[in-house]
């Protein structure tokens, strides 16, 4: 039992650690999968409200451009060709507007005057490409362009020296020559100048220099990451790259500072730079892993001049995931060994029965069959549960039937030893004088001095069957011609139904008439002297066998006793009316001759005897005949 038990709860342990362990893996995929899509979800949000925020500061710088270039002074400037008297107002708006470039140029692109560099003048400006779209187009335009380290340097001297970094080494970043950039990222917009007849006279541009103009990363920090923090340091970073070179950044060095300089991952490169893709995922940004979205800064041609990227430091998602997944652990442990407690009940009380029909088993098989097995529940338990009652009740029945049938054939047992032992005696009484009678009986034969008649009185003494071939139908209609006169047939219908082509058949005419003889008789009684026989005789060619059948209309014969009616001394008739001997003779003799005898019955219904003798001669049969 305690075996079941085991391999029970091994079986319910194994199946529950297999489940929790497909689950576990199954959820810590799950998981991962839904904090990483999380993150990048997030971060592609971010993304876009970067990108509000880059805009903004680039449409301010048309607005501010646009709106300029429609006050009557500089019209008036130009037209009067002095444009010193519009020089104050250019200047405040420069200082006003905190920009980095402010100039105006003629209606053939040549600079006229520059707030933030007054004393160049006079070289041409056609070549740019806002300014050339202004005066080819006619309508204000702003874009993010790049400015060369010439352009910087007549337009504002120090932005030039703003624009100017040295190329840190970057792990993960490509390969690249280059160890400096001089060149500027610049939001510019540019605006026309008309007359009063609406003729373009003149072009206001602006721009805000990009390099090292902290203001714009830090907004989108503070605005999309509202100044979130992780261990000390800031979750979120914002960055402008000019080409692959960080030019505008809060992500900070080791030492704090920021990583002006330092350049993108080459994977982020080509995804974005090369294939003009948005890029979002894992990204080594500088010194740490990042969960980061980038995406193209074009100029006004569509062209890819650099890169807006936005981040969430991974470590946070790292150390929730790490706490979902323990957190989901515990509760598929808890449920786990939940699962296990309730199995052991479950198994406790399945076993409960189990003990019951193992302990009442061992009752019946050391002889107690009043064992019963009580189980309350309504499942298959409970089904053999009482299936093992019947069968209790059954052996106990069966039991103290087997105990009375013993008893009876114990009774009779002892009544045929003590018949037996009686026999034995009077056999005893009678060999005396009979082996005398026998040895002067061979003594007379020897001497022959008697005459004929005594000699066949002589010889009528015990002898072996004398087998020759004979009519069956002979024999049953000597039979019947000794019976058919008799005071116990007069009320007997006998049929007679015999085939008149049997072959002879090897027997001992006498022995089969006494056979014959018993049948009949046996029947005669069996009806009470009243009712029909029909004697019956055919040939079985398959078998070679010739069958001699009694049937009679008697009170039949009780199933329990068919299969003793040929033991020797069973009898069915009151005492001193047979002695249980007339068919066990039969028996015996039908046994000799090689045959064979069965009987079907039917109580209230009658009885049939069927003989059946076999046709072959066999050499001693020959002898004899």
């Amino acid at each position: 039992m305690r075996r079941i038990a085991i391999r029970l709860m091994s079986s319910f342990l194994l199946i529950i650690v297999v489940v929790s362990m497909i689950f576990s893996v199954v959820g810590i995929r799950i998981i991962e999968h839904r904090v990483v899509a999380e993150a990048q979800s997030r971060v592609a949000t971010d993304l876009n409200a970067a990108w509000e925020i880059y805009l903004n500061y680039l449409s301010h710088v048309s607005d501010v451009i646009r709106f300029t270039a429609h006050r009557f002074y500089l019209r008036d400037a130009i037209l009067s060709g002095e444009i010193g008297r519009a020089a104050d107002e250019l200047t405040d708006l420069w200082a006003r507007e905190r920009l980095d470039v402010v100039a105006v140029t003629d209606g053939r692109g040549v600079v006229l005057f520059r707030a933030t560099n007054p004393l160049v003048a006079g070289d041409s400006q056609a070549d740019d490409d806002l300014i050339r779209a202004v005066l080819e187009g006619r309508e204000p335009v702003a874009a993010t362009t790049i400015v060369s380290a010439e352009a910087l340097q007549k337009d504002c001297p120090h932005v030039a020296e703003q624009a100017y970094c040295e190329l840190v080494e970057t792990p993960r970043a490509r390969p690249r020559e280059e160890t400096e950039q001089t060149t500027g990222m610049m939001l510019k917009a540019a605006a026309p100048i008309v007359d009063y007849n609406d003729n373009v006279i003149g072009v206001l541009y602006a721009g805000l220099l990009l390099n090292r103009r902290y203001e714009i990363v830090d907004k989108i920090k503070e605005t999309v990451f509202q100044g979130a923090k992780y261990e000390g340091r800031d979750i979120g970073t914002a960055t402008i790259f000019n080409d692959d070179v960080r030019i505008s950044t809060n992500v900070l060095n080791e030492d704090g500072t920021r990583a002006i300089g330092t350049r993108v991952a080459e994977e982020v490169y080509e995804g974005v730079v090369r294939e003009g893709e948005r890029w979002i995922g894992r990204a080594y940004v500088v010194n740490n892993w990042y969960i980061s979205a980038y995406e193209p800064i074009r100029d006004i041609h569509g062209r890819i001049i650099g890169i807006l990227y936005v981040g969430i430091l991974e470590e946070p998602y790292l150390a929730l995931k790490r706490r979902t997944v323990l957190l989901f652990l515990g509760i598929a442990l808890a449920g786990a060994l939940l699962a296990i407690a309730l199995s052991y009940l479950f198994s406790k009380r399945l076993l409960g029965p189990i003990r019951q029909l193992v302990s009442a088993s061992w009752q019946v098989a050391h002889g107690n069959l009043d064992a019963k097995v009580e189980v309350q529940s309504d499942d298959e338990l409970a089904e053999l549960a009482e299936a093992f009652n019947i069968m209790a009740s059954a052996l106990k029945a069966r039991d103290e039937k087997l105990a009375e049938y013993t008893k009876k054939r114990i009774m009779e047992s002892e009544r045929l030893a003590v018949i037996g032992q009686l026999a034995a005696d009077v056999a005893h009484e009678l060999n005396n004088p009979l082996q005398g009678i026998v040895t002067y009986s061979h003594l007379l034969l020897e001497r022959r001095s008697c005459d004929e008649s005594m000699t066949g009185s002589i010889e009528k003494r015990p002898r072996k069957p004398q087998k020759k071939l004979s009519d069956v139908n002979s024999v049953l209609e000597e039979c019947v011609s000794l019976v058919e006169n008799q005071a116990l047939f007069h009320n007997i219908e006998i049929v007679k139904s015999w085939n008149g082509n049997l072959p002879l058949v090897v027997v001992d005419p006498s022995q089969m008439q006494q056979v014959f003889m018993n049948m009949i008789i046996n029947a005669a009684e069996a009806m009470d002297g009243s009712g029909r026989l029909i004697v019956a005789s055919r040939f079985d060619s398959t078998e070679q066998v010739i069958e001699v059948e009694f049937t009679d209309t008697g009170h039949g014969i009780s199933e329990e006793n068919v299969e003793r009616i040929f033991d020797p001394f069973f009898t069915t008739k009151a005492v001193g009316h047979g002695t249980g001997l007339g068919l066990a003779i039969s028996y015996g003799i039908i046994r000799e001759h090689k045959g064979s005898v069965s009987v079907e019955s039917q109580v209230g219904h009658g009885t049939t005897f069927t003989i059946r003798l076999p046709v072959a001669v066999d050499e001693e049969a020959e002898e004899g005949s």
